[in-house]
């Protein structure tokens, strides 16, 4: 299996860049953490095949960004975190939902997001507030809502394609995804020629089925323009928890509601929503938390 890939490229006439990504393996690995049936599959992998092309895009260490969907539909949240190389992680609140396939066959990605609510783009720069735009949600497909949310956010015409396939046994087949702007001087000609070179390239699911390195995916859908790769990288499935963490979230209760676990239970059990490791807490640690929270 190859590893998962994110590429970035720019047009030689400087009219247009582009991230592209392939997420196959980490995608399936999200899928055995959460258990997710395909619906889920597809909504959590797209929204994490968007995350990690926009984290890889912040540049300063350290820095992340968190795609949020709230679409009022059976799903409930959808929430994936990227840090700036582009590795991801992500969560979604019941990935058990199943819905029939819609009437072209396809997994009703749309229906089980729901397109009554919101995407929120929380990008954490290190400073001191994170920034944070959002956008009504169009068609709960994912990539459309993202679009959207370039154009009227951040004023930036954007093409956002993503996919994932899912086989018969319900792991994953591909996944990816590509994010294509213009930059400033790009005109309407500009605009129609992306729209031509992607319309005849087809889905994504389907571009990655035949081919998952993710430059070759980008080279075929802006088939119409002479790209230059700038970077290619390796991304993967990272969860950032540790026990210290989960300390602090602990300390961050305060003393009465420590004590109160110490009391009740008599120690602590916090799970990790992005990745299911367990981290049990004693009485003691719980007594060693409760001092230092006094203190």
């Amino acid at each position: 299996m190859m590893q998962d890939q994110l590429v970035r490229a720019i047009s030689a006439d400087g009219k247009i860049k582009a991230a592209a990504v392939s997420t196959r393996a980490l995608t399936e690995r999200a899928r055995q953490i959460h258990k997710t049936l395909p619906v889920a599959t597809a909504a959590l992998g797209r929204t994490l095949a968007a995350a990690s092309m926009m984290g890889n895009a912040l540049k300063g260490e350290g820095s992340s960004v968190t795609l949020q969907i709230k679409g009022g539909g059976p799903l409930g949240t959808i929430l994936a975190v990227s840090d700036n190389e582009g590795n991801v992680r992500g969560t979604v609140d019941n990935p058990a939902v199943d819905l029939p396939l819609r009437p072209d066959g396809k997994l009703d990605v749309g229906g089980a997001v729901g397109t009554d609510g919101i995407l929120t783009v929380i990008r954490d720069l290190h400073m001191k507030e994170p920034y944070v735009g959002s956008v009504a949600l169009l068609g709960g497909e994912i990539a459309e809502d993202l679009a959207a949310y370039f154009v009227e956010s951040e004023q930036i015409p954007t093409a956002c394609g993503l996919g994932v396939l899912v086989d018969r046994d319900q792991s994953v087949l591909a996944a990816g995804g590509y994010l294509i702007q213009l930059l400033p001087g790009a005109g309407e000609d500009v605009i129609s020629r992306v729209e031509g070179s992607l319309l005849s390239a087809g889905p994504v699911s389907t571009l990655l089925r035949e081919d998952a390195d993710p430059e070759s995916l980008l080279r075929r859908a802006l088939s119409d323009f002479e790209l230059e790769i700038l970077e290619k990288s390796p991304i993967e499935y990272r969860c950032t928890c540790s026990r210290e963490r989960m300390e602090r979230a602990l300390l961050s209760l305060g003393v009465g509601e420590l004590q109160a676990m110490l009391d009740e239970q008599g120690g602590a059990e916090l799970t990790c929503r992005f990745c299911d490791s367990v981290q049990k807490f004693s009485a003691q640690d719980l007594q060693r938390l409760i001092s230092q929270a006094k203190r």
